[in-house]
């Protein structure tokens, strides 16, 4: 077990000498930390002039372990040896410790630095790093990795309050000002100022070969820290102090206040990001992101990360918003739209799912252009995010899960509202679910942690079986920011009015605010893409998914399904792309299939079918009496050339089902005997395509009866349902 830990640059805004003397101020101990129990000073060494002061010290530590633990090890005290190399001249004190105790069991070794800030000699930097192996310890090695953990993260944030009460309590007793060593020594410097411009070398290595001025100024302003994209080079990322450095102060200004082990993992992180990128790295929202969508786990972030900085830069992500104009019929069917802002300042989104033509959407734009469009959406929700959190002068937060950690603003985020009234067995159509799936998993796998909460309204009683289908793509994390109402229950307490200004609440939703986001249109069966039609129209893109048949006057189209456990449930979704069909359910305890040409019940031959079209199939033969051998379990529908059918059955009995689609032909006004003859000899036709499929009842378990069955045409949203009539 391997743990490290690296801090950002923390700022005293007081000199190195003052700094120096409230240091010294926290031994042989301090009551300000507990666990440090005392030190006893092994070595020390001190040059004539007192430029260097090095000192050694064994000091004894009190750790915070459970008694059974310290019983069983054999111990009551850790001892470390720290080794203080103090530089008056350079204005610099290296630290460096490791333990005495159990060191061939665990290593731990720490470094520490106390310099001049680079850009003002009346500032002291600080930096640590650490690094602790754990070998072996008595078989209680995770606990001894958690408490060390927990102890170091501890005396972290307490030492930066240990410093500051000390410069305190050294201006209480009157001193302000204590000069340096070039000061007080002249005579033996060539100048004062060559003596304190020291530069700040890494604390992951203290090496001396490191010096050199930062090229990089400090950051004063929220506003410098930004850049309008993802990836940046490291000298651009404002804040640091070297290639691999974050100040503490900017990480809490621009990023929110976060833990010192959720510092450390941002830092170590960038450290790589710059040494495999070439100095290229993405901006700290982006990184930091990525981190708590993975609890900071160093090995997955660095896995997901990369794979998304190579799709965006294929993919050319970062210049979406300069270089895609989003196309009129996403302008005008695309129900979203930003809407002002939520009760933290995030940006807020609203879309109107439920009044969406999604399959003519799909059918008309092609899912990359919805892609393209969603991610255009979420550029626009980070730049917006960007602008908010520059207004208020203080990042906007995603997580809203820690109350400890109350102003924390990791990442851009934004605020959804999902309206969903008018959602209907329409919006479960194959293509398009599969197609909302491949979105969320581009989303998830991309635009982690952007999403502060997302405020699902109106949700109709067939959201269950969407949800089913498209919930294991989301992620928990996501998904627990998820907060559903029914009816109009989002209007009182605990609903929209405790995420949203009460005069922003959209007019829709019976707010006072006007939405600019345009009520649900059907898209024109015209706009739909030529180009994916092959033959007589059936789709390419459905090609792998739907199948297709020829339904002749007379000779019917069935398909059997064989359900082996009763509630299981039974959809279905067609289009009668040539001529009207009627729709019919049945259902039999009798197996069966395909039936002889002898058994037959039509009398007219069938024509050769086109290529990847099939002829009708018959299962029902003219043996079998309806009432007896089987049985009408949904009701027969009529469904018109362009209209578009989605159902469901709950199969309250296992056995056989049978889908049949026939040929529908209105009543003839006329009864001459030419007309006769003529529907007679012409053989005619129509066709669907069609998919089913068979789902376990534990799918739906909870919302079975909210699935419903709905008949729309493709120049028309439905507006006519109706519960499926169960056996």
């Amino acid at each position: 077990m391997v743990q490290e830990y690296l801090s950002p640059v923390r700022v005293y805004k007081y000199p190195f000498e003052m700094v120096m003397a409230a240091y010294e101020k926290r031994f042989p101990t301090c009551e300000m930390i507990p666990v440090f129990v005392g030190c006893d000073i092994m070595s020390e060494n001190e040059h004539s002039d007192k430029s260097r002061h090095v000192i050694e010290r064994r000091c004894k530590l009190n750790v915070d372990a459970p008694r059974l633990l310290k019983r069983v090890v054999g111990f009551d005290y850790i001892y470390f040896v720290q080794k203080n190399d103090l530089n008056r001249k350079e204005r610099t004190l290296h630290i460096s410790a490791y333990n005495e105790s159990f060191s061939t069991r665990v290593l731990v070794n720490e470094y520490c630095q106390y310099s001049v800030h680079p850009e003002n000699p009346n500032w002291t930097c600080f930096e640590q790093s650490a690094k602790m192996e754990i070998k072996s310890f008595f078989g209680f090695e995770s606990s001894v990795e958690k408490i060390a953990m927990k102890q170091y993260a501890a005396n972290i944030k307490k030492g930066k309050e240990i410093i500051e009460y000390y410069l305190n309590e050294l201006q209480k007793d009157g001193i302000t000002y204590i000069p340096t060593w070039a000061e007080e020594n002249p005579h033996l410097v060539k100048s004062v100022s060559t003596s304190t411009k020291a530069s700040v070398p890494s604390t992951s290595t203290l090496k001396d070969d490191q010096d050199g001025e930062s090229d990089r100024s400090r950051c004063s302003s929220f506003s410098s820290a930004c850049d309008d994209n993802i990836i940046v080079p490291s000298e651009r990322i404002v804040g640091g102090i070297g290639d691999e450095k974050l100040e503490e102060e900017y990480i809490e200004h621009n990023l929110g206040i976060l833990k010192p082990l959720e510092e450390s993992k941002l830092i170590q992180l960038r450290k790589w990001l710059s040494d495999t990128h070439n100095g290229k790295i993405p901006r700290d929202e982006h990184i930091l992101r990525f981190l708590r969508s993975r609890d900071f786990h160093m090995e997955k972030v660095k896995e997901v990360l990369c794979q998304s900085l190579s799709w965006r830069k294929q993919h050319q992500i970062d210049r979406i918003l300069d270089t895609w104009t989003v196309p009129q019929l996403l302008k005008d069917y695309y129900l979203g739209g930003w809407h002002h802002h939520d009760t933290d300042g995030r940006p807020l989104y609203v879309l109107k799912l439920g009044q969406m033509d999604t399959k003519g959407l799909l059918k008309a734009a092609g899912e990359e252009q919805i892609l393209k469009h969603v991610l255009y959406i979420m550029e626009e929700g980070l730049m917006k995010c960007k602008q908010a959190s520059l207004k208020r002068n203080k990042p906007i937060s995603s997580d809203t899960s820690r109350p400890e950690y109350h102003n924390e603003g990791p990442v851009s985020s934004w605020t959804c509202i999902v309206d969903l009234e008018g959602l209907n067995m329409r919006h479960l159509w194959r293509p398009g679910v599969q197609a909302l799936r491949r979105i969320i998993e581009v989303i998830e796998t991309n635009y982690p942690e952007t999403m502060a909460r997302l405020l699902i309204v109106r949700s109709p009683r067939v959201f269950p079986v969407l949800w089913t289908l498209i919930s294991r793509f989301i992620d928990e994390k996501t998904s627990s920011k998820f907060m559903m109402y029914t009816g109009t229950d989002y209007l009182g307490a605990g609903g929209l009015i405790d995420y949203i200004p009460r005069d922003l609440i959209p007019d829709f939703l019976g707010g006072t605010c006007k939405c600019s986001v345009p009520d649900g249109e059907p898209v024109p069966k015209s706009l739909y893409r030529t180009e994916w039609e092959k033959g007589d129209g059936v789709a390419l893109w459905e090609d792998t998914i739907y199948k297709s048949a020829n339904v002749f006057r007379g000779g019917p189209h069935e398909v059997v399904v064989d359900v082996p456990d009763k509630d299981s449930v039974i959809t279905w979704d067609f289009d009668s792309v040539k001529g009207d069909v009627s729709f019919c359910l049945y259902f039999t305890k009798q197996v069966i299939g395909p039936i002889e040409d002898s058994d037959i019940q039509c009398v007219m031959t069938a024509p050769p079918a086109a290529s990847g079209t099939a002829n009708p199939t018959q299962v029902i033969g003219k043996h079998m009496t309806l009432g007896k051998d089987y049985n009408v379990v949904e009701s027969a529908i009529v469904c018109r050339e362009g209209e578009s059918v989605q159902g469901s059955h709950i199969a309250r009995s296992a056995g056989s089902y049978i889908l049949q689609w026939k040929f529908h032909a209105p009543p003839s006004q006329t009864s001459t005997v030419q007309d006769v003859l003529y529907q007679v000899t012409h053989n005619a036709k129509s066709k669907v395509i069609y998919f089913h499929e068979l789902l376990a009842s534990q799918n739906f378990r909870g919302s079975m009866t909210s699935l419903e069955s709905c008949q729309s045409a493709f120049s028309s949203l439905s507006h006519v349902t109706g519960s499926s009539i169960t056996s």
